[in-house]
């Protein structure tokens, strides 16, 4: 992403399960930086975020999106193109309400920039300007996503619960007082 974000700010991102369309599955394990991007190639506005090198969000605004607080620090969005709703958990109502603002703010931008280009659109008179350009990559991305998701997710939920752990930690002292006595 060569742009510079326009706005930045943490939150805990998550998706929808594609299965309930009801629960919400963690996509990143801690806070991540989730920006607002203006793709000047295509004239767009982007929410992207990265967990490392993963895209976790990248979500084009479009005129018909709405970004809703269903709580004080939590809010949500469906992306149409990726076939998934998007939620993010804030540290406060503070940085929500930031975010809330900004969506609405470029999503306007969105509605006036679509407007422009339709306006161009008539003036060179291609029919159909929502040709399938745009969403041809669209359905793979669900698929790929959740794929790598579930395999991600389904081990972490067996190492979580680690018996196995504690009695490695009990057998420490044990070693530390035999080095001690081989002195």
């Amino acid at each position: 992403f060569r742009e510079q974000p326009i706005f930045s700010t943490r939150a805990h991102v998550f998706q929808i399960d594609p299965n309930t369309k009801k629960n919400w599955v963690p996509t990143s394990k801690h806070a991540v930086t989730v920006s607002y991007f203006y793709d000047s190639t295509r004239n767009v506005y982007r929410i992207i975020s990265l967990d490392g090198s993963k895209a976790i969000i990248n979500s084009t605004i479009t005129p018909n999106m709405t970004f809703t607080k269903t709580s004080q620090k939590f809010g949500q969005w469906a992306d149409s193109r990726a076939n998934t709703v998007y939620g993010l958990g804030f540290s406060s109502e503070h940085h929500l309400s930031k975010f809330a603002e900004k969506f609405q703010e470029f999503k306007e931008a969105a509605r006036l920039a679509k407007e422009k280009s339709q306006e161009k659109m008539e003036l060179t008179s291609t029919p159909s300007q929502e040709s399938a350009g745009g969403d041809i990559q669209s359905p793979l991305t669900p698929e790929s996503i959740n794929g790598t998701d579930d395999e991600r997710v389904m081990p972490e939920v067996t190492q979580n619960s680690e018996p196995r752990a504690e009695p490695t930690q009990n057998a420490l002292p044990f070693t530390h007082r035999y080095r001690f006595h081989s002195h």
